[in-house]
């Protein structure tokens, strides 16, 4: 078998490139993972799906003992100290942080697992890589890339020539509209804070600088380097994350160790939005990945993880995502076809994806083209067509998608829910012959990619199947 070329998007370079590891032995890939003040919304869970599928697709180019991929957790924060000082006040403050953190961080990781991401091959906290933190700042005074000034170290931008080369802000831009009144003890009012002192009510270490903390992007730089190295292949995340903290992550790590390069590689995953707005809690419209699993915040009803698996991946990475409920309908429709042409595979450890799906995924994590060769599989399986039932599973093993989500038991399929409602309410309509209202059902169901054929059952009473369309 023939192992495709990856070629990736790299946000620092604008360009989509052929993709060659620093070592084909020891690929090496981190992403920014969550900060556990709280349950992870549904924005969170498109880089933990995004990145796992690459993750994914990197073990199956490189061997999964030749793969490397750390996801952090950030453990330590304003808001994370609020709520610790909240819910534990008499408990000593760095305690009171691990107690709030560790059972969102639970949460969080039981979220990922109903997602069908696979664990990361290191998932570091934060506050167990202090030590790392204070020598990298430590680094960056040696070097003079970094100064104290009342009771914080702060990075001196202008000390880096190319500072926003990933953003592609310009740093005259950053000075211009910063407030230079509110922070005058900056040399530069873009610098940003390395560490900070804490307050007797805050969480804290002691340090060279004073009993204090760290700042956010700092975190990053030290557990990447620990895990990782000075350089490494990949660093993905978010987009909102691009400035400021991915543009101080490279900053801070090229500078403390006077590197070309922090990461190779920069990719980045769009923004979210529900129903066609942005997600907050003013607008009612903020949900949590748990929320979805377990209640009905959207449409009324819990969707399996598979789905909002699928739902997320049916639109390119790199481009913004309406989340909505007609969005886990079709993936949901689209999974249980999948799903049911491949009902009785039985697989083994080592049975290999598609190569045509590989391919496409090959491009930049083209999830699209590939799904549109799983339907040309899933169309062979139906037909009982040479191993096409067999290499389907396989695929949809590969892409992280269960083989049995949507079976009620050994001897039925379910439909999934909103399918089977439309369709008795279509019969219901023929049988009172009210075709408009029975139209419009199918049109609306044809608009979701849902093909409906109308047969006689065995009694000869009217009946209803449905696929989807190819």
């Amino acid at each position: 078998m023939t192992t495709p070329q990856l070629t990736l998007y790299n946000t620092l370079t604008r360009t989509k490139a052929p993709f060659t590891p620093l070592d084909a032995a020891n690929v090496r890939m981190y992403v920014c993972g969550p900060t556990v003040y709280d349950f992870a919304h549904i924005g969170n869970a498109r880089p933990v799906i995004v990145f796992d599928l690459l993750f994914r697709l990197l073990r199956h180019v490189y061997g999964a003992t030749h793969v490397t991929y750390v996801r952090n957790i950030t453990d330590v924060d304003d808001k994370i100290n609020a709520r610790a000082l909240r819910d534990f006040p008499d408990l000593p403050l760095n305690d009171a942080i691990r107690q709030v953190t560790e059972k969102t961080e639970a949460q969080f990781l039981s979220d990922a697992k109903a997602l069908g991401a696979l664990d990361p091959t290191i998932q570091p906290r934060a506050t167990d890589n202090i030590a790392e933190m204070q020598a990298l700042i430590g680094s960056l005074i040696q070097r003079n890339h970094a100064y104290n000034a009342a009771g914080e170290v702060l990075f001196d931008v202008k000390s880096m020539p190319d500072y926003g080369l990933l953003s592609g802000r310009n740093l005259e831009d950053n000075l211009a509209g910063a407030r230079i009144a509110v922070e005058a003890h900056k040399k530069n009012p873009a610098d940003f804070v390395l560490w900070k002192q804490s307050a007797d009510n805050e969480p804290g270490w002691d340090s060279p600088w004073g009993r204090g903390r760290p700042g956010w992007h700092i975190e990053c730089s030290a557990m990447s380097e620990r895990y990782l190295g000075q350089t490494f292949d990949i660093h993905g995340g978010g987009l909102d994350l691009i400035f400021p903290h991915h543009e101080n992550e490279i900053a801070q790590s090229r500078c403390a160790h006077g590197t070309h390069a922090m990461a190779n590689v920069w990719m980045h995953n769009g923004f979210l939005q529900v129903e066609g707005q942005k997600m907050s809690k003013s607008l009612g419209n903020f949900v949590t990945i748990n929320d979805l699993l377990e209640t009905g915040a959207m449409g009324g009803r819990a969707w399996i993880g598979d789905v909002l698996r699928l739902a997320m991946l049916m639109t390119h990475y790199r481009e913004p995502i309406d989340f909505s409920v007609r969005r886990l309908e079709e993936a949901e429709a689209k999974l249980a076809d999948w799903q049911r042409a491949a009902r009785g595979a039985e697989l083994s450890e080592d049975d290999a994806p598609d190569a045509s799906v590989v391919a496409e995924l090959a491009d930049d994590l083209n999830f699209h083209r590939a799904s549109v060769a799983l339907d040309f599989i899933a169309k062979k399986a139906n037909r009982d067509e040479g191993n096409a039932k067999h290499c389907l599973a396989a695929t949809l093993r590969f892409l992280g998608f269960g083989l049995d989500s949507l079976l009620t038991s050994e001897d039925g399929w379910q439909e999934p829910p909103h399918i089977a409602t439309a369709i008795a309410a279509r019969l219901e309509a023929l049988n009172n012959k009210d075709f408009a209202k029975a139209d419009a059902i199918r049109n609306e169901l044809s608009e979701q990619g849902i093909s409906l054929m109308d047969y006689k059952d065995e009694q000869g009473q009217r009946a209803t199947k449905w696929e989807m369309k190819r």
